[in-house]
């Protein structure tokens, strides 16, 4: 056709129609029970599940290995050379910044902010927050650490480990865009999740509850005693700590308004127990929402936790313990006595036992269980998962080694039983084709037009895992428009080059290479028909291979797992 792009746009909508409507006819359904898995398809299944898919010629390097010493290797992430990764992580400047950098960055765009809007009572002609240059600067980082995120998941070898990562990112959701969380989820994905994503559980959720942006994100960092008084250094200060009503309270140069500056603030003071993080603590972190626990126990975990807060920007916006904010009272929860006269360590206490508690080791291991196995996870699986947590007093190493070693996850019925999530598909399209990511948020913000934008999901219980929150006739369009574009080398945020990946051919030559190479010999006949008429027309070897390429990852087999 003379107009390539009217050409790629009515192709494109033609094949989305053909696959989209009998998706929405039958809903995408996993292959049916087949005969012995063969080493390539166990090769294939393992890097479509522990990994964000499988690279060209990582299928035949795992089973030249011994898939079941390739899954042995993920676990132990450190001794896997990932020295690529590392020399390219260094061009994200984010990594640059540790928390107090960043804190420091968000003190002074706040207080720029606040002298603008000062400037615009007097000249009301124009916003000028857009030309901060403080504000800009943070925005561009936020904005990487997202495309971080997506890159490390697409070029590290280390898989596992970034799927764990995103696993825990999930379980334990805050949301980047609350005030300031947006200086301190760097810190909270890289110094708290991260370092223990393949450890302890007791480890990972005693970090998460002295995390900075978890204690902001759920208001816990201003839970305080009923009555109780901060210090009187404290109590002269009163510019808000986050912009917020606060615990802290910063200068006032002005000693004409001090008095009624300080009465507000100790107005505005909060007066009370949050039950915020409490809750979601016992319902989403570790009991469950089933987890046997009572409102009453809600209410003493909070009075557990008052007086866990943050630190002020300026100091480094690091955990801090108020004792003049905790109550000391006596406390019950789940049946366990918890003295009067004590401090955080009673926190610490609670944390080890919920970390241990029998009805956390089934919460989450169900969890683990429906994101490696099956939306609904079979109840093998979360025996298996629950019986190595207590072997291993919840080393997740352990607990992740029984499901990947157990029949379920190698049964016939669980394999290709799972839909990608829009950041799965994104990576796992750039994989397959070897694309070559940039530094730029754009193939962050790929991931965020098909639905998961990054560290934004607002409350807390992260982005679902279930099939039914991704699948419709309108994400999977735009899941095509994105592959096609990928795969012509037109989505921005990436390089790809298909010569090394699939040689030019006729159409049947071309379909046989892309189900070999990108599906793994999984496509269908009907997918095959839908590309034999796609290509039909198509007299350009060149714009044929990306076409084919592009609609095989836009089509059903890709977005299976």
């Amino acid at each position: 056709m003379k107009n390539p792009v009217v050409w790629r746009s009515l192709v494109v909508v033609g094949a989305c129609l053909a696959f989209v409507g009998a998706q929405h006819a039958a809903p995408l359904r996993s292959a049916p029970p087949g005969p012995a898995l063969t080493p390539q398809d166990s090769a294939f299944h393992a890097l479509n599940r522990l990994a964000y898919g499988p690279r060209p010629g990582d299928v035949p390097r795992v089973v030249a290995e011994g898939v079941m010493r390739w899954i042995d290797r993920q676990l132990s992430p450190d001794g896997i050379d990932d020295d690529r990764w590392a020399q390219r992580e260094r061009r994200f400047d984010i990594l640059k910044y540790d928390r107090g950098d960043l804190a420091a960055l968000y003190a002074e765009a706040q207080r720029e902010r606040r002298e603008r809007k000062l400037a615009a009572v007097a000249d009301t002609m124009a916003d000028k927050s857009e030309a901060n240059p403080i504000a800009q600067r943070g925005r561009r980082l936020a904005g990487e650490f997202a495309d971080l995120a997506v890159v490390r998941a697409a070029l590290s070898e280390r898989q596992l480990f970034e799927v764990m990562v995103d696993f825990w990112t999930n379980h334990f959701n805050i949301y980047f865009a609350k005030g300031a969380d947006r200086f301190l989820t760097p810190d909270y994905i890289e110094h708290t999740i991260r370092p223990r994503a393949m450890g302890k559980f007791e480890d990972l959720l005693i970090a998460t509850a002295k995390s900075p942006a978890m204690l902001f994100y759920l208001d816990n960092w201003e839970s305080v005693a009923p009555g109780s008084t901060p210090p009187a250094a404290l109590r002269v200060r009163a510019r808000p700590l986050f912009g917020r009503r606060p615990g802290l309270f910063g200068p006032v140069r002005d000693p004409a308004r001090q008095d009624s500056v300080r009465r507000r603030a100790l107005e505005r003071m909060a007066k009370g127990i949050n039950e915020n993080y409490a809750r979601e603590l016992l319902e989403l972190h570790t009991l469950g929402v089933d987890g046997g626990y009572t409102q009453q126990d809600v209410i003493d975990v909070a009075r557990i936790f008052t007086g866990w807060s943050i630190e002020r920007p300026q100091q480094g916006g690091g955990f801090e313990f108020h004792d003049w904010a905790h109550d000391t009272g006596e406390k019950q929860v789940l049946g366990v006595r918890f003295p009067a006269g004590h401090g955080i360590d009673e926190g610490i206490r609670l944390l080890k036992l919920l970390a241990n508690h029998p009805a956390t080791m089934h919460h989450v291991s169900r969890k683990l269980c429906q994101r490696f196995v099956n939306d609904d996870p079979p109840d093998g699986c979360v025996d298996d998962a629950v019986a190595a947590w207590k072997r291993s007093s919840g080393d997740m190493r352990e607990v992740l080694r029984a499901i990947f070693h157990g029949p379920d996850f190698w049964a016939a019925e669980n394999m290709r039983a799972k839909v990608k999530t829009p950041l799965e598909f994104v990576v796992s399209a750039a994989r397959a084709v070897a694309a070559e990511p940039d530094t730029s948020p754009r193939l962050a913000q790929v991931v965020a037009r098909l639905g998961e934008p990054l560290y934004l999901h607002v409350a807390p219980d992260g982005y679902p895992e279930r099939e039914a929150a991704w699948v419709n006739s309108g994400a999977l369009l735009d899941r095509m428009n994105a592959a096609v574009a990928l795969a012509a080398g037109k989505l921005q945020g990436v390089t790809v080059v298909l010569d090394s990946l699939v040689a030019t051919g006729d159409a049947d030559q071309l379909i046989d290479a892309v189900n070999e190479k990108i599906l793994g010999g999984t496509m269908s006949e009907n997918t095959k028909q839908v590309l034999r008429r796609q290509l039909a027309d198509i007299s350009d070897p060149t714009q044929a291979r990306a076409l084919a390429v592009g609609l095989a990852i836009g089509g059903p087999e890709f977005q299976r797992q």
